[in-house]
């Protein structure tokens, strides 16, 4: 399965930012001070959400591979799903939106959720960056994953935050969610974030709580919370 090669003009630097992974590596997690930086022309990029490179179609099925503190995961993106929403999350992870990045809430057999950033500006930048909704595939079983949205009666409201299932959470189905994949390896790491701050490290995007993340970064949530896992890089596969 090889690496997805995107040539375009930040090719090496996004490269450099992902980090050269061998299929046959090792899936434990690089120590907290090899964490890549965002080069200031990725930095730029993140800060112009209306650039292009962010509209990319993504491929019919790729494979996002986060590798973190806890361990590695594996997403597999479905276009066809869902893809407006597919086309969002691969170029996030393309042009290396969540490196560096915090798992901002997890509750135990529920869900974990990411996706604000750790620069405050690229919080700001991408502030109220709302998608058109896809049609809704709303079935929340363990392992599925979705880009989570201000509630019923929003309309069009997803933007960077995504969560997966931890378990069949039924009960979120009535809600028009739009699954974009499910994960294929590495659901036990999932199941290892830690989760003892529950709703108190931003919670949702309903819930009115992520402002002083969103304007601290990872500044405040490293001295406020501690014991968040992170996001270390993500490397983009095709299928």
């Amino acid at each position: 399965m090889p690496i997805l090669r995107e040539f375009h003009p930040l090719r090496r630097t996004l490269a450099t930012i992902a980090g050269a992974l061998s299929l046959s590596a090792c899936h434990r997690a690089p120590p907290a001070d090899t964490t890549p930086s965002t080069s200031p022309a990725a930095r730029a990029l993140l800060l112009d959400p209306a650039n292009a490179e962010f509209t990319r179609p993504a491929p019919p099925v790729s494979r996002l591979r986060f590798e973190t503190s806890k361990g590695v995961f594996v997403l597999e993106l479905h276009r066809d799903w869902g893809p407006i929403g597919a086309d969002r999350l691969y170029n996030l992870a393309r042009l290396g939106y969540f490196t560096d990045t915090r798992f901002h809430r997890v509750r135990a057999a529920y869900i974990a959720q990411w996706g604000l950033h750790g620069d405050s500006a690229v919080n700001a930048a991408w502030k109220g960056r709302y998608l058109r909704d896809d049609p809704p595939r709303s079935r929340n079983t363990r392992g599925t994953f979705a880009f989570s949205y201000e509630g019923p009666g929003r309309e069009s409201t997803r933007n960077t935050q995504i969560y997966v299932n931890l378990a069949d959470n039924p009960r979120n189905d009535a809600e028009p969610f739009t699954m974009l994949g499910t994960v294929v390896e590495g659901m036990a790491v999932l199941d290892s974030l830690y989760s003892g701050y529950g709703e108190d490290a931003g919670s949702g995007v309903r819930q009115g709580k992520q402002g002083p993340l969103e304007r601290g970064g990872n500044a405040y949530m490293d001295r406020e919370f501690p014991k968040l896992d992170r996001i270390f890089r993500v490397v983009i596969y095709l299928h």
